[in-house]
């Protein structure tokens, strides 16, 4: 049954309607074993809110790979799920607890818990409608999260088989801690700016001689902590004081003056404190020489018990009191302004602390060197699109730091280790302890990244032997932005080598950042957020699908326009009037099997040339996921070449008296534009499937469609330069009456020569196109009148000035011309004289270029003439 298009393209009413159809008729349930598997997995998005443009952008990216995929005849997986994303979700349930007037610690673990679920159920649910609205073709019989009883079985393993391997260890170290969340992070969980500090210089007293040392910090308030005063050994200034004592003006502790070559003599004064709880370096100098290590500050990033009158006080507050007492005692040498790079908590945004805690490290080294190892095989190696993320990947794990693993939430998967009571021994495994009363088990869970960073495979049910693991893994295709390389593609990759033996996935797509009309990243600080729902609302998902991933080359960021969206919707409206144009022509009564190419007219046999030229490069590009390369041949395919000319030029043939032209046209005109139409579903598949079913069709859904194939058609050179020809006559012929403000209806004459400046005899079937279009005859007499000339494909149009022109507007004209013309040139030969572009840019727009750059050459000729003609008449 075929449905009738309605006269106006409304985006509400085509989106609403067929996306609940398609999962109840199990169109996105993968499982066909006839068919070659494919299979990608969602990067899982955060349950604490709704999804954002870089959503939209990503899912849209994978959803286009996975529409064109099940129209190419695979058995197509795109497995869809949730991270419970600790540190961020835990935030979001804390802030509605105070928002009740609780905390956690006033209802305990477990009540919290069933808030975090609850939450997760609430968030979930939201997120499953905006996958909707954006017609996502995800398996939701497969949906996972990451907190499910499947994964947190894979999490637990994996930590065991670890540990037990001595790849993760437990250790005292300097950690970035979060004094909000109060948990630790790892080192790329934060983020470095650039803030104004200071850089304090302070008088420190030596006990022995009386005399004064400089010691500069820019964190006074971690001095309480101090444990020693370190000088260079060979450094001539301090030498004599070294194993004397100073007085630390803070406390008035006695520190003793120690010396290591770690100190740099051309730096500042070259002494330097040594705080190993709060710095990595003094931690170092610390665990050489067997120093204490205390640490002066709370969880919170408020003062402990070694501050005297200043515990209880915020660090910062703590930093600016003691400051000013250093003032009024005169400890304060100098004060200088001091720009520095400053760790922030990626999740909460608060100033990292350097603190010393005893935590879960895995040792990464031995794991990533397994990795970059497979990276030079070539058929086991992750291949990067674009191809230089692979050495951004290959650098980090060149420089790869332990990872801390543990934090200090509640929500997450509890690190699988138990202490004994009374021994203190330390049990890891897969099992609770058999005399569970005897022990008591870590409070702390793993790190987010620890379970995402098996998604590959746990999701497919992993450590069990699944058939869909069998089938399905390892992944073809990753789809993920630049940022989370580190975070997230790097850990797959290592732990996929060690628990698989294998790669997480063959490739690897890297989008960009959707950055606003200015090129600011999104925030909430600048306001300057898009809700891709308010603009699904207001263009429609078809269109911000298309503009999102058809605007942007690999790897580039994108910026949002608001104009360019509504230009997708321009678009979509063009292909939904072309649409009900060749729905009109071709009635209701029309069927796949009425189709017939045989006896195509010239025109009919360009367009489907020109279709058949088009499928071959959008096919290529869609391999190469070069999209915004498929979306500028699409466009300029559907705009220019169908609807602006092969609707315009068929209606000789669909307005025949002849039933075998008529018919040719009409098939025509469905062939395209069903090939058009299934190029476009996986970019816009609401529209795409409203078309589908109101033109002849033989599936209950373009869902079940295959991908188009070439169509029938032989065409000779020589025809297809003729219509080429034909079509910049009508353009010559329309721009010539736009110049010499002629009515669009007023017939003239025009005479065509060739390159050799030789007549043209007329073609008959041209010219009756040319008279329809443009109301222009075609006629083989030459004549002694001035002639209007306007260059066309391999030649020229004239037509007689006499009753058309003025001399003079006509000189102004062709002078404007050929300085736009000079132009062109030089703006042509500048590009293909650049080594950059003729090296770096695709052969197809290098070689477009230089036909351009003839093409203007020849016109320049022309015109030149012209203009020299025209002159001689003054």
């Amino acid at each position: 049954m075929r449905k009738t298009l309605d006269a106006k393209y409304d985006h509400n009413t085509v989106e609403q309607e067929h996306y609940k159809t398609w999962v109840e008729n199990g169109y996105f349930t993968a499982g066909d074993k006839s068919k070659d598997p494919f299979c990608v997995v969602i990067p899982p998005p955060n349950v604490t809110g709704k999804l954002h443009l870089g959503h939209a952008w990503d899912t849209t990216l994978q959803d286009i790979v996975a529409r064109y995929k099940r129209l190419q005849g695979y058995d197509m997986l795109w497995l869809p799920g949730m991270d419970h994303a600790g540190i961020a979700t835990q935030a979001k349930v804390d802030a509605r607890l105070k928002e009740q007037g609780v905390s956690r610690y006033d209802i305990g673990r477990e009540k919290f818990l069933e808030a975090a679920w609850d939450w997760k159920e609430e968030y979930a649910s939201t997120i499953r409608k905006q996958w909707a609205k954006m017609g996502l073709s995800l398996d939701y019989t497969r949906e996972r999260f990451t907190l499910d009883d499947g994964l947190s079985h894979a999490v637990r393993k994996v930590f065991v088989d670890l540990y037990n391997d001595g790849l993760i260890y437990q250790g005292e170290r300097i950690i970035n801690w979060d004094p909000e969340a109060k948990t630790a992070l790892s080192n790329i969980e934060v983020i470095h700016k650039e803030i104004e500090g200071a850089m304090y210089h302070f008088k420190y007293k030596v006990v022995e001689t009386g005399q004064e040392l400089v010691v500069a910090t820019t964190r006074p308030e971690t001095m309480f902590a101090d444990q020693a005063i370190f000088v260079h050994p060979d450094d001539e200034r301090y030498k004599d004081i070294i194993g004397m004592h100073a007085i630390n003006p803070a406390n008035g502790e006695e520190l003793p003056i120690m010396a290591d070559d770690y100190i740099d003599m051309d730096f500042g004064t070259a002494v330097m404190k040594c705080t190993p709880a709060h710095d990595p370096n003094d931690f170092m100098l610390a665990k050489k020489y067997n120093l204490p290590m205390p640490i002066c500050m709370h969880p919170d990033g408020t003062m402990n018990e070694m501050c005297g009158k200043y515990e209880g006080m915020d660090r910062f507050a703590c930093r600016k009191a003691l400051v000013e007492d250093f003032e009024k005692a005169g400890v304060v040498d100098h004060i200088e302004k001091h720009m520095h790079q400053v760790g922030h908590s990626e999740r909460t945004g608060v100033i990292v602390e350097p603190y010393l805690s005893k935590q879960w490290f895995v040792k990464m080294k031995p794991l990533a060197e397994e990795v970059l190892k497979n990276q030079e095989i070539e058929d086991q190696k992750i291949n990067f699109y674009p191809k230089r993320f692979e050495k951004t990947f290959h650098q980090w794990l060149d420089v790869i730091e332990d990872w801390c693993i543990s934090r200090q939430l509640w929500w997450g998967h509890r690190i699988p280790a138990w202490y004994h009571k009374e021994t203190g021994e330390i049990y890891v495994g897969m099992d609770d302890p058999k005399d569970i009363e005897n022990w008591i088990q870590d409070e702390d869970v793993l790190d987010t990244w620890f379970s995402s960073a098996l998604w590959p495979f746990s999701t497919l049910g992993w450590p069990e032997k699944t058939a869909d693991l069998e089938r399905y893994f390892p992944n073809d295709l990753l789809v993920t932005g630049y940022d989370i390389i580190f975070f997230w593609v790097a850990r797959m990759a290592f732990q996929t080598r060690y628990c698989m033996k294998n790669r997480p996935f063959k490739d690897v797509l890297i989008h960009g950042l959707v950055r606003d009309p200015q090129g600011r990243k999104m925030s909430k600080s600048l306001g300057n957020g898009i809700d891709p729902m308010d603009v699904i609302d207001k263009y429609g998902v078809d269109a911000l699908r298309f503009f999102l991933t058809t605007n942007s080359t690999p790897g580039q960021d994108l910026r949002f326009s608001d104009e360019k969206v509504e230009s997708s919707w321009n678009f979509i409206n063009k292909i939904w009037n072309a649409s009900r144009f060749a729905l009109m022509q071709c009635g209701e009564d029309m069927q796949v099997g009425d189709i017939d190419l045989s006896h195509a007219s010239m025109i009919d046999k360009w367009i489907l040339a020109r279709f058949n030229e088009v499928l071959k490069n959008v096919t290529e590009n869609m391999e190469k996921y070069e999209y915004a390369l498929v979306g500028n041949e699409l466009y300029g395919f559907i705009w220019d070449d169908f609807c602006s000319w092969y609707i315009e030029l068929s209606k000789a043939g669909l307005n025949s008296e002849d039933e075998v032209v008529r018919s040719a046209a009409k098939s025509t005109l469905i062939t395209v534009l069903s090939g058009i139409v299934r190029m476009l579903h996986p970019f816009m598949p609401f529209v795409t499937e409203e078309l589908y079913l109101s033109i002849p069709h033989e599936k209950d859904s373009i869902n079940l469609e295959t991908w188009p194939t070439a169509a029938p058609v032989e065409m000779s050179e020589e025809e297809m330069t003729s219509v080429k020809q034909l079509i910049t006559m009508i353009e010559a012929v329309r721009a010539l009456k736009v110049d010499y403000n002629l009515k669009p209806s007023m017939d003239i004459q025009v005479i065509i020569k060739n390159e050799k400046d030789e007549l043209v005899p007329c073609d008959e079937s041209i010219n009756a196109i040319l008279m329809k279009m443009c109301h222009a005859s075609w006629v083989s007499e030459t004549t002694e009148e001035e002639m209007a000339v306007r260059p066309i494909l391999n030649g020229t149009l004239s037509v007689p000035l006499a009753s058309i022109i003025n001399v003079e507007e006509e000189i102004e004209k062709l002078s404007k011309e050929l300085k736009r013309l000079t132009g062109e040139i030089k703006r042509g030969e500048g590009m293909l004289s650049n080594p950059n572009f003729v090296n770096k840019a695709p052969e197809a727009k290098v070689n477009a270029e230089r036909e351009k750059l003839e093409g203007y050459r020849s016109q320049y000729a022309i015109v030149e003439k012209q203009l020299e003609d025209m002159k001689k008449k003054v």
